[in-house]
């Protein structure tokens, strides 16, 4: 007999959205670990997707990840979310470091939509169809399991942080999407002169997440 983990099955929108939420979670811990914008002792270990990440056991932090969080899955629900950015910047400087983005795209909308990522329905996408791939738990989990390792190995190729960093998350959204009142309008933060790096993608056959990262040259961070 097969295990669950390995059998094949149709994953339901809801079941989509929790793995799109647990990996935006995992993957935002792994950054701020990573760039040093939180100390390595406020985290611990834990076994996931294969691997050991690390997720903070700052308090504070993890209220505010977990209202995004739970505001992110509303919106995931309904079609709405286009991108969440990371937004790592310099506390001196003020300055726009790095921007790790997260593209998501509902696999169903893409034919229809025409590819206007902005103009998408807010209706909420159909949870099966008969053209629907089939992908295992364990499936999906592999290809999360290589963005992981992409972001641990980012200090290989991203330009040393040379003061003390803050972050911020972005979420873009539809224009119809209804937006609680404790969220603000943002600037994209974009970085001129910059290099970007782009990164593995996973589906779940309902969403699709495409990665990337960019950062500002060594370089034009001297005066």
């Amino acid at each position: 007999m097969s295990s669950a983990t390995d059998s094949k099955t149709v994953i339901t929108l809801k079941g989509s959205v929790a793995i799109v939420s647990e990996f935006f979670f995992t993957a935002i811990n792994s950054i701020l670990y990573q760039r040093g914008i939180y100390q390595p002792e406020t985290f611990k270990r834990e076994s996931k997707y294969g691997l050991t990440v690390l997720t903070s056991t700052d308090e504070g932090l993890l209220a505010y990840l977990n209202q995004v969080m739970g505001q992110m899955e509303h919106w995931l629900l309904e079609g709405d979310v286009q991108r969440l950015v990371v937004v790592v910047s310099g506390v001196d400087s003020g300055e726009t470091l790095e921007r790790w983005q997260f593209n998501v795209s509902v696999e169903e909308k893409d034919a229809s939509s025409g590819g206007k990522e902005n103009v998408q329905n807010a209706g909420k996408p159909a949870t099966a169809t008969k053209s629907k791939v089939q992908k295992s738990i364990k499936e999906i989990h592999d290809e999360i399991q290589a963005i992981i390792r992409q972001i641990t190995a980012s200090v290989t190729f991203l330009p040393l942080l040379n003061e003390p960093c803050s972050f911020d998350l972005l979420v873009y959204t539809n224009k119809t999407a209804t937006v609680p009142k404790k969220w603000a309008d943002s600037d994209p933060r974009y970085i001129m002169n910059s290099q970007e790096v782009k990164l593995r993608s996973f589906t779940t056959s309902v969403h699709k997440v495409d990665s990337m990262v960019t950062y500002k040259e060594a370089d034009e961070w001297e005066l």
